[in-house]
């Protein structure tokens, strides 16, 4: 059997593209899939998350994404993950065993957020029944609490952890707490575990605690560059990494005071890669005209260490 390739470097959350009247668009992901490795040199994604407005799907629809990208990934993308969080636990185990059926390189899950979790047990517990649906298959978990407010630190989720949860392969850390996140990471001394972190504009900081690298939306678009900072950090240049680090937090500090999220994430995926990713779905909505114009020009006009 071959051993697991490590997961580490970018991870690619993926956009769902929709079609004008809001309907999930398979059509485009084989061209997405080619983008993100030939031009960007993402080989790793992390669907139906936040970026992928998961949560604002049905659970077929969220099964068809699963399998396109599985089926177009292959032999070309070295990790599929799939996200598998739900409001329902019964929801939760039902992806968690079709993400295995089809392959999948993990899953992940994040805390349910309508009825939270206040304890960690409480937390384990739920965690431990989804990744039991899918008993051969890496399990992730997806600590975002500015978004479910479960605000258990994961360094004391990861007590024990593996012992409930066998398959428990590392943590998407989408928090600002570095603390916390260095405190994981000491604590993983026989490195069997990942920690990818999931705050763009933060991740120079969490490289250099230890994490192995990274899932977030920006990697769709600015991936190459993301990975010139990886390559300037490995290669302890840490003023070229820098350089590259401030310029993504100068656009993504730009385009937050316009007003920044989902929507205006597919907006600046399609002008950048020219692949239509559509609208987003309601409760969202879609970007501007006069969005797309500001953050178009100045993405144009910034220069970048390697002559972009």
């Amino acid at each position: 059997m071959t051993p697991r390739k490590k997961l580490q470097g970018l991870v690619a959350a993926t956009i769902t593209p929709m079609t004008p009247d809001g309907q999930v668009n398979l059509q485009v992901i084989p061209q997405y899939v080619d983008y993100l490795v030939k031009e960007q040199n993402v080989r790793s994604v992390f669907v139906n998350g936040t970026t992928g407005e998961g949560l604002s799907l049905s659970i077929q629809e969220r099964k068809q994404l699963a399998e396109e990208w599985m089926c177009q990934g292959k032999d070309k993308l070295d990790h599929v993950i799939i996200h598998v969080g739900a409001l329902s636990l019964l929801e939760s185990q039902e992806l968690a065993r079709h993400a295995a059926a089809i392959g999948a390189g993990g899953i992940a899950a994040i805390a349910p957020f309508f009825f939270r979790s206040t304890h960690r047990e409480e937390l384990v517990a739920f965690l431990q029944k989804v990744a039991s649906e899918a008993p051969d298959v890496p399990f992730y978990y997806y600590h975002i609490p500015p978004l479910t407010g479960v605000k258990i630190r994961v360094e004391e989720l990861l007590d024990g952890i593996k012992e409930r949860i066998p398959t428990f392969q590392g943590v998407k850390f989408s928090d600002t707490d570095l603390l916390d996140l260095a405190q994981c990471v000491h604590k993983n001394e026989t490195q069997q575990l990942e920690f990818l972190y999931g705050v763009d504009e933060q991740l120079l900081g969490a490289l250099a605690i230890g994490a192995n690298g990274a899932v977030g939306s920006t990697y769709n678009y600015l991936g190459r560059q993301t990975n010139l900072m990886l390559q300037a950090f490995a290669k302890a240049d840490l003023a070229l990494a820098q350089k590259y680090q401030f310029l993504t937090g100068e656009f993504l500090n730009f385009v937050i005071k316009l007003g920044f999220g989902v929507a205006q994430t597919k907006a600046v995926m399609t002008f950048v890669s020219g692949i239509p990713m559509g609208p987003p779905r309601l409760p969202l909505v879609g970007a501007s005209k006069e969005f797309v114009a500001k953050a178009k020009a100045k993405l144009d006009s910034m220069v970048w260490p390697d002559g972009d």
